[in-house]
């Protein structure tokens, strides 16, 4: 497809290295990888990525989205996902487009236009693949191609994104976007309960707490905060503690035990095996690997 090959040949121009690169464009990315990268553990924010070439699967809990240039991936809310890149060569590299979904400019268009203003959906994945349309793309190619326009990005370029979020509003994506803006969606009490346990994750885990946060009561919050994010909030906790602790003695070179002791663990046994269970190795074992392959998570 002729837009596809441009979004690439784009892509490829402002991301001449392996890597993620920043955009003059606010919220804007683009990606470029010329191998397959081993599983990358990360916070995945809320945003819309494009593949231009090459293929990514992404696994969250126990569900595995792959998308690849004829899909696009949304995600509602910062989820701790582990992602593979798993096609890319030199000749061909995986190219991608990422736009982090701002709430507000959602809740804007949504006001705008009460059609997209529908009833609350119950609470599904906060992540989900979609065939990519022509119309969609057309959109993500004219975000993309101001970076050839600096000087057009000022006023074009907010255009640009409010037809993309547009898009979204009216497509296949269109109950998870609209959850993003709706205060007292389910999706936005999970996420309530999601900041508490962004803030608070070295603290001992009170699901109490947490579900009066989200304004839900315990059972409630479990049931929809598995459904949205494929984990218990208990297994998020862990999640942002292990990869703030590997944060820690990768970037820090800190050694475990200090690492499992500030991100709120008490026993290093127990770090040492909870950080094995979800790396597939030790901390030290899995520090020096990850050296080795300077391995980026790439959104």
């Amino acid at each position: 497809m002729r837009q596809v090959e441009e979004l690439a040949a784009l892509i490829e121009r402002f991301a001449p290295t392996d890597g993620v690169h920043m955009t003059p464009i606010p919220r804007l990315k683009v990606v470029r990888l010329s191998q397959p990268s081993e599983p990358m553990h990360g916070l995945h924010e809320p945003a819309l990525c494009v593949i231009a070439q090459g293929a990514k699967q992404v696994i969250l809990g126990d569900r595995i989205y792959r998308y690849d240039a004829a899909h696009s991936l949304v995600v509602s809310l910062d989820l701790p996902v582990i992602g593979q890149v798993i096609e890319a060569t030199p000749d061909k590299p995986y190219l991608c487009v990422k736009l982090e979904l701002d709430p507000l400019a959602i809740s804007a268009l949504m006001l705008e236009s009460a059609p997209l203003a529908e009833r609350e959906l119950p609470p599904g994945s906060g992540m989900t693949v979609s065939p990519m349309t022509p119309v969609l793309l057309d959109a993500v190619l004219r975000l993309t191609n101001l970076l050839a326009n600096p000087a057009d990005v000022p006023v074009l370029a907010p255009l640009a994104e409010r037809e993309i979020l547009y898009r979204l509003l009216t497509g296949e994506q269109a109950a998870r976007l609209r959850q993003i803006a709706v205060a007292e969606s389910k999706l936005q009490q999970v996420n309530r309960a999601i900041g508490w346990i962004k803030r608070n994750y070295r603290k001992p885990f009170s699901i109490e707490i947490v579900a009066t946060e989200a304004r839900m009561s315990p059972s409630a919050l479990h049931q929809h905060f598995k459904a949205v994010t494929a984990m218990s909030p208990l297994q998020y906790q862990k999640q942002l503690r292990l990869q703030e602790a590997r944060r820690l003695i990768l970037a820090n070179a800190q050694d475990a035990a200090s690492a499992g002791f500030e991100v709120g663990y008490e026993s290093p046994s127990q770090f040492s095996r909870e950080y094995s269970r979800l790396f597939g190795a030790p901390p030290l074992r899995d520090v020096a690997r990850l050296r080795g392959g300077e391995a980026v998570f790439s959104g």
